[in-house]
């Protein structure tokens, strides 16, 4: 257990790395599994707790899994001797179902623990059951385990009730080895999915229509591994925008998709942040003279992505006038409101709606993260809060964002990290 301290008021300048996208990378490495032939080179992996959780996943079922310390996972799937994901993994972070599909499709048979991970909210997998159930498989749950097999997946229709991303890349897995055409129906369309999609045609499937919510796979009879690009993370940057507005200096941002980017960057430029594109792949947060009020509502991609709703109430805390921002997608995710508060912020909670009102001083607190994004939002309000802040439960942090101690800090945060 650490925690991170803050020393607020400091001038933010100078450049920040995007490391590649974990909500990209964890599904593609499960995806890996399916190659029954040849050596997947996937790069650049960030190197976060949540992506040592896959790795070691992997390797509990019997993949060999190399890496040159820099980035790069080298995984071999040939033989599979496994087909549980363990508890004591399965436990420590909710992506580990995305292993479901690959391991079914692959072997016939998959069996999990009932995830774990942040407690945003109830998160059910029953989509992604549902959706094995209609290509074919059998499903059994008792004693915290659930169980599918099929002697073979075939291709159906199916329709979800939500546009859920973990289920649309687990069907979508599931579905590279069925006999038949899937199509799926309301999918998610998120830039992690389609850096997945491109990783399994690169592997030989037969997957079209990714990016928008009908995606159409073509089974085939076996895949082969394959080397993939893992995108950059686009709510790392997100965060570093938001932290460089706060900092009040110039500070680029690379390498960022812009177009993944554009439903936060209009957010964010009608708060009054001055950011602009001065070269490809790049962004530049600019002194901002004053920010101001907006509304906000969460909603599935392209619109304003949920993961980023505790940073940008964080930002708007310093805004002037009241932003009501409104929480479509998960039933518990203002678990930060009550700690920014306790800085000093103007935050009012309503059912799924929370009222901001700004400018607010911050000063100084030890304050707890309670999940991943929430803490990222607390070390934001950290950088302008007077005096030294301490945040707790820093492991929900490095979850989500590789190095960002040491990123902050070579912008001119004075910032550390402490044994708790």
């Amino acid at each position: 257990m650490t925690s991170i301290l803050i020393q607020g008021g400091q001038q933010l300048q100078g450049h920040v790395t995007i490391s590649g996208a974990k909500n990209a990378a964890l599904p593609i490495l499960a995806a890996s599994v399916l190659a029954a032939v040849g050596e997947s080179r996937l790069t650049p992996v960030p190197w976060l707790n949540d992506v040592m959780v896959m790795l070691d996943l992997l390797q509990s079922l019997g993949a060999q899994v190399e890496t040159d310390g820099v980035g790069t996972v080298f995984v071999r799937a040939h033989d599979l001797p496994g087909w549980e994901a363990p508890y004591e993994l399965v436990n420590r972070m909710r992506a580990s179902v995305l292993i479901m599909g690959p391991l079914l499709a692959r072997l016939g048979r998959a069996r999990i623990s009932l995830p774990g991970g942040c407690a945003i909210g109830s998160r059910p997998i029953d989509l992604h059951l549902r959706g094995f159930v209609a290509l074919g498989a059998e499903v059994k749950s008792n004693h915290g385990y659930v169980e599918a097999s099929a002697k073979q997946l075939r291709g159906a229709h199916i329709y979800l009730d939500y546009p859920s991303v973990g289920a649309t890349e687990n069907i979508m897995m599931a579905a590279t080895l069925a006999q038949g055409t899937t199509v799926l129906e309301n999918a998610a369309a998120e830039p992690e999915i389609v850096n997945l999609a491109h990783f399994l045609n690169n592997m030989g499937a037969r997957v079209s229509g990714f990016g928008t919510d009908r995606i159409e796979i073509q089974g085939v009879e076996h895949l082969a591994g394959a080397a993939q690009t893992i995108i950059p993370d686009r709510i790392e940057a997100a965060t570093y925008l938001i932290a460089a507005v706060l900092g009040q200096g110039r500070v680029t941002v690379s390498p960022v998709d812009c177009s993944s980017l554009q439903a936060v960057l209009a957010k964010l430029r009608q708060a009054g942040c001055n950011i602009v594109s001065e070269q490809e792949n790049t962004l530049t947060v600019l002194p901002t003279s004053a920010l101001k009020a907006i509304d906000a509502q969460t909603m599935p991609y392209p619109g304003f992505p949920t993961d980023l709703q505790p940073q940008l109430l964080a930002l708007l805390t310093q805004a002037n006038g009241a932003s009501l921002i409104t929480e479509t997608v998960f039933e518990n995710r203002f678990q930060h409101v009550p700690e920014l508060c306790r800085m000093g912020a103007q935050i009012r909670i309503s059912g799924h709606q929370a009222l901001v009102r700004g400018p607010s001083p911050l000063t100084s607190a030890t304050v707890a993260a309670s999940d991943l994004r929430a803490g990222a939002a607390l070390v934001l309000a950290g950088l302008v809060a007077n005096g030294q802040t301490t945040v707790t439960n820093a492991f929900h942090i490095d979850r989500g964002y590789e190095q960002i101690v040491e990123k902050l800090r070579a912008l001119g945060a004075i910032i550390e990290r402490i044994p708790d």
